[in-house]
C-alpha cells in the first residue's frame, strides 16, 4: 500500500514535515520501531524520568503538524512519545503485512514494547482519540488516563445518525478535491473556529497541509477500522477518559456532542474553537492536559 501518490509528493510532505518539526522549539529525538506491520516512527522529547505520555494524531495529518503548539510545553512535565500512525502521511512505513488483517491493538502493543513502555498517559486528536479510547477498552492496565480531543463516542446508535455522509461531504468538498492555496485556506476556516489564523498565518503549516491534501494516498489509512462501542465498553472508558471539544467543530453536527452528553462522559466544551482545538486554543489545552494528568 503506497502512502504517497507519487515520490515527488512524498518528498514534499517529508520536507515540510521536517520544517514543522524544527519549529517545535524543544530537544527531541526521532526513532523507528519495528513492528509486524512495518516501522513506526516516533518523536521523543522530555526528561526520561518523567511519566510517559503517548500522543496519536488524526487521519490525513502527522505528528509534526499535530503537536507543533503542544510538544514544547507538555515535554516540561511528561516524557513525550508522538507516534506517526502507520499508513498515515508521516514517517511510519507499512510493509506487506499491513493489509485487511491489520490489528490496531497489536500494532500499538508492539510499538509500546519497542519503546519500553509498560503503561502511560495517552492523548489523541480526532482518529487519534479513537485509538486512545479503543486501547483503553482493550488494554485498560496500560492506560493510566486518556485525553480525547475533538472526538466523541462511537456508539451503535451514533452510527445510525442520518446525514452523516452528507455532512462530511459538505465539510471537505470541493476544497479537498482541488487543494489550491485558496481552497486550502477555505477548508481550514471550515474546520476551525474564530482562531483559524493560527493556521492561515503560518506559512509552513499551510504549505505542509497543502502537500498533504495533494500527495497523501487516503486509501492507505483504510485498514484502520473504526467500530462502534457497546454500552459496556463505553462504561469502561467513562471514568478513565476526558474529552475536550470545540463548540464550532463541524464534526459535532454528526451527533458527536449528543453522544458525549447522552453517555455522561467527562467532557469540557470550548467556545469559538473548532476541530483544531489543540492548535486554536493551544495554551488553554496544554494547561488542561497538564492539570488532568500531572497529579495521578
Amino acid at each position: 500500500m503506497k502512502v504517497y501518490r507519487n515520490d515527488k509528493n512524498g518528498q514534499k510532505i517529508i520536507e515540510t514535515y521536517n520544517k514543522l518539526l524544527a519549529a517545535w522549539g524543544c530537544d527531541k529525538t526521532e526513532k523507528d520501531i519495528n513492528t509486524t506491520y512495518g516501522t513506526t516512527h516516533v518523536i521523543e522529547c522530555g526528561d526520561p524520568s518523567l511519566k510517559p505520555l503517548v500522543l496519536f494524531h488524526g487521519v490525513g495529518d502527522d505528528s509534526a503538524l499535530m503537536w507543533i503548539f503542544n510538544a514544547k510545553y507538555l515535554s516540561q512535565y511528561f516524557h513525550i512519545f508522538a507516534i506517526d500512525t502507520i499508513g498515515g502521511p508521516g514517517k511510519s512505513r507499512p510493509n506487506q503485512n499491513y493489509n485487511k488483517d491489520f490489528d490496531d491493538i497489536r500494532w500499538i502493543d508492539e510499538t509500546l514494547a519497542g519503546l519500553g513502555i509498560d503503561k502511560a498517559f495517552f492523548t489523541g486528536v480526532s482518529n487519534g482519540a479513537y485509538l486512545v479510547k479503543y486501547y483503553t477498552i482493550k488494554r485498560p492496565e496500560k492506560v493510566i488516563k486518556g485525553i480525547c480531543i475533538s472526538s466523541a463516542v462511537p456508539t451503535v446508535n451514533a452510527g445510525k445518525k442520518k446525514g452523516s455522509f452528507k455532512t462530511m461531504m459538505k465539510i471537505f468538498l470541493p476544497e479537498a478535491l482541488f487543494p489550491t492555496d485558496k481552497n486550502v485556506d477555505k477548508l481550514i476556516k471550515k474546520l476551525s473556529g474564530k482562531h483559524y489564523d493560527v493556521f492561515t498565518n503560518n506559512k509552513d503549516i499551510m504549505e505542509h497541509y497543502k502537500y498533504l491534501l495533494r500527495g497523501f494516498n487516503n486509501m492507505a489509512m483504510g485498514f484502520h477500522k473504526v467500530r462502534p462501542f457497546t454500552l459496556e465498553e463505553v462504561d469502561k472508558i467513562r471514568d478513565k477518559v476526558v474529552f475536550l471539544v470545540g463548540n464550532e467543530d463541524p464534526f459535532q453536527k454528526l451527533g458527536g456532542r449528543e453522544t458525549l452528553i447522552e453517555n455522561h462522559m467527562n467532557v469540557t466544551f470550548y467556545d469559538d474553537a473548532g476541530h483544531g482545538l489543540n492548535h486554536e486554543l493551544a495554551e488553554e489545552i496544554n494547561l488542561k492536559i497538564k492539570e488532568e494528568l500531572e497529579n495521578i
